[in-house]
Formats: C-alpha cells, structure tokens, sequence
C-alpha cells in the first residue's frame, strides 16, 4: 500500500509541477465572447453673464458732445462665455428712482446700440470685470423745446448680450 501511495504522491507532484510551469508549456483554455455595454457623459450648461458699465457718463447737456459706453463683463460660469454683441437701450429716466415727467428716453439718442466690432468672436473668460465691449455713444437731443424737465435726470441703461 506505501508503494500505491508513494506513486499518487509523486504523479500528484508531477502533475502540479506541469501545471505550475516547472515541467514545460501548459495548455491553458479559454472561451471567448462578444457583448455590448453602454454608458453616457454629459455636458455642462451656462448661466447668463452680465455686462458691466465702466464708462462714467456725466454732464451730458442738450447739444453737448456725445460720450462713449464701455465696460466689462462678470461670468459666473466655470469656463468662458462666447459673446457676439453687447446691445445697449435706454431701460428709462428717473429723478431720485422717480420716473420724470416731461423727459423721456425720446430725449436722448444712443448710436451704435449694437455694438460687435470690439466684441466679434470673443471668448469671455470666467471672472470678474474680464473681457471688455465698447462702442455705442449716448447723447442729448437739442431740441426746439424747453427740456427743463430732463436737469437732474438719471438715463437708466440696460445691456443685453448675445
């Protein structure tokens, strides 16, 4: 019985051996096979910058001379901003918060509204007081009218960007 045993033991040995690697190459099987997965990404969305006036516009008078809109911007996304216009309107005129009576937007003249030669194609970085537009002039008609009502007023402006 010691001679059966001592033969298992040693074919056990053998065999592992050729397994392992130690006796020669080891055939190894495998099954192969196809599938399909998925997955998804998505992207980001960005939230609307502002446009900042830094252009301070003072003393305008009937007839004076025209003054020149300009500022920055403020982009709260994590990465820039592509702008093609700042586009400027006259949102209202006020005397202490006060709308006037007797003086309206009618009363002033904004050119270049519209302004992209200064801005075409520009990539607003994230930040504040980045990039820059400028453009438009804001003015006061001269009319043959008494425009006593518009001293002291306000020219509220609003920016809108595309």
């Amino acid at each position: 019985m010691r001679k059966n045993s001592k033969r298992r033991i040693a074919a056990t040995i053998a065999i592992t051996a050729i397994l392992v690697g130690g006796g020669g190459a080891a055939a190894i099987a495998y099954w192969s096979s196809g599938g399909t997965g998925s997955g998804s990404a998505t992207t980001g969305t960005s939230t609307g910058i502002t446009a900042n006036q830094t252009s301070v516009i003072t003393n305008i008078t009937p007839g004076s001379a025209a003054q020149t809109l300009s500022g920055n911007f403020t982009n709260s996304n994590a990465g820039s901003v592509f702008v093609t216009s700042v586009t400027a309107s006259i949102a209202s005129v006020t005397k202490l918060g006060v709308p006037v009576v007797g003086c309206t937007s009618a009363d002033y003249t904004l050119t270049g509204a519209v302004m992209t030669q200064a801005l075409a194609n520009q990539n607003v970085p994230s930040g504040t007081n980045v990039g820059a537009w400028t453009g438009a002039t804001i003015a006061f008609n001269s009319t043959a009218a008494n425009q006593d009502a518009c001293k002291g007023a306000t020219v509220n402006l609003a920016y809108a960007i595309s």
